[in-house]
């Protein structure tokens, strides 16, 4: 393909810029930016650093969650995946770093529109519409966590989407301007290694309770009653929380608590 305009570096190969927070190699294309850097990991192993980012230019076969394909034009979006090694998070409380990733892409988007929230449990969405899908594999060792591949797809510069995806949107369709990719790429990756390193520095469990309540107030319809589907049908209930392991937790109209895990229980979306 013919490199993008602001492909300001050599593709394929890792440099830490000092504008760029974090290693990254630039792939002109690729399959899956989660194949790329899990096979670049298993290779490679104690070579690949921490925070080493992956973005692609062009992605064939990108991955969402529920074993849907994401949809990005190339060269007009953010499609790009990183490796943690978070051996201190237990593997019961691997929810937060899906916390730490989605506050990290909502509060850089936030600097760029108003409406921006998180679709439980990491989905970025603008008002009703979905900016930003995220796909996170957890490697267990043990108790805990011993690697993290984050992929994220965030549409940035993209005016036409011609999957049968009901509600994509991009930023640039929500204020008419173009964006530097990188920019909001690296923006990104300061948000995630500040949060990171609360985390691994926390003694006392305050940056835990201060991200969980971070996260809390950017949810997605996190006031009123709206319309959910589980296995036994659609229902209105409210949201009341989200436990420390991830389990959704609603409130119906007859007072009834409901706890969902993930895949559990589907938001009815307005078309």
């Amino acid at each position: 393909m013919t490199p993008c305009p602001d492909m300001k570096k050599e593709s394929n190969l890792m440099i830490t810029p000092a504008e760029f927070p974090v290693p990254l190699i630039i792939l002109p294309e690729t399959d899956s930016t989660n194949n790329y850097l899990t096979q670049l990991c298993d290779e490679q192993q104690s070579a690949v650093r921490e925070f080493t980012t992956i973005i692609a230019e062009r992605q064939t076969a990108g991955k969402g969650q529920r074993g849907n394909s994401w949809e990005s034009e190339d060269c007009r979006n953010i499609t790009f995946s990183f490796v943690l090694y978070p051996t201190f998070i237990e593997a019961r409380r691997q929810f937060i770093l899906s916390q730490i990733v989605s506050l990290s892409i909502k509060e850089e988007l936030d600097e760029w529109t108003e409406g921006i929230s998180i679709k439980w449990p990491n989905d970025i969405y603008w008002n009703e519409k979905k900016i930003c899908g995220i796909l996170i594999e957890n490697d267990l060792s043990g108790h805990h966590i011993g690697r993290s591949i984050s992929g994220i797809g965030v549409n940035i510069n993209q005016e036409i989407f011609r999957s049968n995806a009901p509600n994509p949107v991009s930023l640039k369709q929500i204020t008419g301007q173009e964006y530097d990719r990188y920019l909001i790429l690296a923006n990104i990756m300061r948000r995630l290694k500040e949060y990171y390193i609360l985390l691994q520095t926390d003694t006392s469990g305050e940056a835990v309770n201060h991200i969980t309540e971070r996260y809390a107030r950017s949810l997605f319809r996190r006031e009123g009653f709206h319309r959910y589907a589980d296995a036994d049908g659609e229902f209105l209930a409210r949201l009341l929380r989200v436990e420390p392991d991830g389990r959704f937790i609603l409130e119906d109209q007859a007072g009834r608590e409901r706890g969902y895990l993930f895949k559990e229980v589907q938001y009815i979306l307005f078309p």
